[in-house]
C-alpha cells in the first residue's frame, strides 16, 4: 500500500462491513480467465455487524439468513450539537453520536452527572482533567472549545479495535464512505456498531449493552 494510503471502510448493504486494507488491485492466486490471464482485486476483509457470525468478528453470512436490515430508525437520538458553557471551557456534547460507553460519566462523575439538568458541569474540574477525559470518549461525541477555538483529534495511526462485547473503535483516519456523519465527529474517532441493534447503524448507540451482545454466542 502507498504510505499516503489509509484503509477505509465500506457498509455493504444490509451486509458486513469491508475493511480495505489496501486499494491497489493485487493478482488473485489461481485464479485466472480461459486466455490463462489472472485476475486482480482490491485486499480487504468482510467484519460481522448483524452480531450473529459465528466467526466474529467475521462475516460467515449470518446476515443473509437474519435478515438484517441497516436501515436507521426513526426513534434513534437525532443529530444535535450541545455546547456546555464553563468560565474556561466549553463542552461539546452530540447525543446522536454517544456510544454510551460511559468513560466520561465513571471519569468525571462531577462534571458528568447523568441524574441533572444541564447533565455537564464544565466548571467542576480542572481544564486539564476536563480535556484529558473528554479525549478519552471512543465515539467522538464529546469535544470541547476554549476562546471560541475547538480541538482538533491529533492524528493517530490507522487501527480498528474489536472491542470486547462491544463495538468496534476506529481511530486514525480511516474513512467510512457514503456515510452521514454526525456534527463534530470525524474519521479520527468513531465506533461502528457489531452487535446488529444499533438504532443509529453503521453507528454504535450502546445498544449492545442492552440487548446482551457476547462474542461467543
Amino acid at each position: 500500500m502507498n504510505n499516503n494510503e489509509k484503509p477505509f471502510i465500506a457498509c455493504l448493504a444490509n451486509g458486513p462491513y469491508y475493511l480495505i486494507e489496501d486499494s491497489s488491485p493485487q493478482e488473485v492466486s489461481h485464479l485466472v480467465n480461459e486466455t490463462g490471464q489472472a485476475y486482480a482485486t482490491v485486499r480487504g476483509v468482510a467484519l460481522c455487524r448483524c452480531g450473529l457470525s459465528h466467526n466474529k468478528p467475521f462475516c460467515d453470512g449470518s446476515h443473509g439468513k437474519s435478515g438484517f436490515s441497516d436501515e436507521k430508525a426513526d426513534d434513534r437520538v437525532k443529530n444535535r450539537r450541545d455546547q456546555y458553557v464553563g468560565e474556561k471551557i466549553t463542552v461539546l456534547f452530540n447525543g446522536g453520536a454517544c456510544a454510551h460507553a460511559a468513560y466520561c460519566v465513571n471519569g468525571l462523575p462531577a462534571v458528568f452527572k447523568t441524574d441533572t439538568d444541564p447533565w455537564i458541569d464544565p466548571d467542576a474540574a480542572s481544564v486539564d482533567e476536563l480535556i484529558a477525559q473528554i479525549e478519552k470518549c471512543p465515539s467522538g461525541a464529546l469535544s470541547y472549545s476554549i476562546n471560541g477555538e475547538e480541538r482538533k483529534i491529533q492524528p493517530t495511526d490507522p487501527k480498528v479495535t474489536v472491542l470486547k462485547d462491544g463495538p468496534y473503535a476506529v481511530t486514525g483516519g480511516i474513512d467510512l464512505v457514503e456515510q452521514e456523519w454526525c456534527d463534530g465527529v470525524t474519521n479520527e474517532r468513531y465506533v461502528l456498531c457489531r452487535c446488529g441493534a444499533s438504532k443509529n447503524k453503521p453507528f454504535c448507540d450502546g445498544a449492545h449493552a442492552v440487548v446482551g451482545f457476547k462474542d461467543g454466542a
